[in-house]
């Protein structure tokens, strides 16, 4: 480094070095999360929404976010650059000659191929440790958001590079199990890692441990759908003078996706719009080909999402061959929080919005459960733009319009549970909305939905979004549906009867019904009836 370079290092706890010497930080927790979020937004943020971010309380949020500047001045500032730019609107962190640890893996992380194995190895041992660790702050849900997010990404990083490694390593089955216990802690619920290491440690005789890890695997991985333990019975009786790897491991090894799908998801395009009535609306933008549409669901967050189990499948397969458009709607996500009206004609408004700021004339229009609603209500507004229309899972009334006594205490009950419980770290209750929407998924997916709830939104719009949706009454509208309909539904469905289904598909002119033999509202990728759910939607489109 020059003199006047910093590093700034984010993995285990942040660090700032100035020619080769570590600098003090303040104790605030809040200045160094402050002065890690700047680094990584690498653009400058309103003095206001800082304060959103970071000072949700009733005291002194400015004089706070001053103060915290005036601290990181006095640390990355110096004779030969003003780093911390601020001026009575905005402020920003100019990383122009900082090293960023995060930002240099990630640029490392596209060319891995072009890198010997020795600089490999020396990556994988600098980018360690969590991600800003130590920089929690469970009473700011959007910086927990943005950290969470950064988090999930810097794993994924670091499986890849270790997947990377461990497929250079080829007959070097000793290091090539070191690496895979480290790749095992990133992804715990991959059957085919947990083979392959008992297999290397087999493969040098290490016996006892290869046995214990069989053991080990096996409580890790019982309970998890699709997965034959067997396999790690078979992996115990590699030989030692065996020294290649099958075709079938080389094959899942080599995986730089994160070993969730067959192939890496493509980079999404996130931008904002605005609606009639001011919301800001985030919507992304993802592959090439003819556009498809899809509405907004109970929770979504377009970031969180994407590297999700719940949903990167399906995104991977509805991206391949077109352009999927997706958004956040308010109240969640990357979207404003904080709005006044959740009714459902404002939730049509959000759709209205993305559709204008893409600048789409004609489009087949997908919607997943509520977003069926909302799907519905554009295709009867404007049978112009939306050439067909694919619903799985939803229903066109809401929970107090004709659900019975029952139904309306239960959810009603619900609410109440979320204003008291939503943002506190016991996942109990939210638990009960994915056994809902999943009680066949892995446990992998439920951890993943019941951090997603938490992280996407408050629990003030969570109650207040879920008791929106009990107003909602689009049946009237099903018959002025032109568009060639294609209406799914699980017939196991927990959260939305298969009765509400059948309803949709009767009631739409000449729709089409398909359905699946499955209790997920939302179908994990290795649910049976995923497979047969994506080939009726895709054989439908491209008709």
């Amino acid at each position: 480094m020059s003199a006047g370079d910093l590093e700034l290092r984010l993995f285990g706890d942040i660090v700032v070095i100035r020619n080769g010497e570590r600098l003090a930080l303040p104790q605030s927790k809040k200045t160094r999360a402050l002065l890690a979020y700047l680094a990584l937004k690498g653009a400058p943020e309103r003095r206001e929404r800082l304060c959103e971010i970071f000072w949700q309380v009733p005291d002194d949020p400015r004089g706070s976010l001053r103060w915290s500047l005036s601290k990181l001045r006095g640390i990355v500032n110096d004779e030969s650059a003003a780093r911390i730019k601020a001026d009575r609107e905005r402020a920003a962190f100019d990383t122009s000659g900082v090293h960023v640890d995060y930002l240099d893996f990630q640029s490392t992380v596209d060319r891995l191929d072009d890198l010997d194995t020795a600089d490999l190895i020396k990556l994988a041992d600098r980018y360690s440790g969590e991600l800003m660790a130590g920089l929690d702050l469970p009473n700011q849900p959007e910086f927990e958001t943005f950290l969470l997010v950064h988090r999930e990404k810097a794993r994924a990083m670091r499986a890849a590079l270790l997947r990377a490694i461990v497929a250079r390593l080829g007959e070097d089955h000793s290091a090539r199990a070191d690496r895979l216990y480290e790749l095992i802690e990133i992804e715990p619920y991959d059957i085919d890692l947990h083979g392959a290491l008992i297999t290397a440690l087999a493969q040098v005789g290490r016996n006892k441990e290869a046995s214990r890890q069989v053991r080990l695997s096996k409580e890790a991985l019982n309970g998890v759908d699709g997965i034959d333990l067997g396999l790690l019975d078979a992996a115990l009786m590699a030989k030692p003078s065996a020294t290649r790897v099958s075709s079938g491991q080389a094959a899942i090894i080599n995986r730089t996706d994160g070993g969730a799908s067959e192939a890496p998801l493509g980079r999404q395009d996130i931008r904002f719009c605005k609606t009639a009535d001011g919301v800001q609306i985030a919507y992304a933008t993802v592959g090439s080909g003819p556009p498809l549409v899809k509405t907004a669901n109970w929770l979504n967050h377009l970031e969180f999402d994407w590297e999700s189990p719940v949903w990167r499948h399906f995104f991977r397969a509805f991206s391949a061959d077109r352009t999927l458009i997706r958004y956040d709607e308010r109240g969640n996500g990357l979207s404003d929080w904080r709005v006044k009206d959740f009714s459902f004609d404002s939730l049509v408004t959000d759709l209205e919005a993305v559709v204008e700021a893409t600048g789409i004339d004609q489009f087949p229009l997908l919607g997943i459960s509520q977003g069926c609603a909302v799907a519905v209500e554009y295709a009867a507004r404007y049978p112009e733009k939306v050439s067909k229309l694919v619903l799985f899972g939803g229903y066109a009334r809401g929970w107090r319009v004709g659900r019975g006594e029952k139904v309306i205490a239960d959810t009603e009950a619900m609410i109440t549970l979320i204003k008291s419980g939503w943002g506190k770290d016991d996942p109990a209750f939210r638990q009960l909305f994915a056994s809902l929407f999943m009680p066949d998924a892995p446990p992998e997916n439920h951890q993943w939905f019941n951090e997603l709830q938490r992280m996407t939104t408050s629990p003030e719009n969570a109650a207040q979004l879920l008791e929106a949706l009990g107003l909602v009454n689009v049946y009237d509208r099903l018959s002025l549906i032109k568009a060639p309909t294609l209406v799914a539904h699980a017939r196991g469905d927990l959260r939305v009867p298969f009765d509400f289904g059948r309803e949709l598909a009767a009631c739409i002119p000449d729709a089409r019904f398909v359905a699946l033999e499955t209790n997920n509202h939302l179908m994990p990728e290795g649910d049976p009836a995923w497979p047969r759910f994506y080939e009726a939607v895709r054989s439908f489109l491209d008709e």
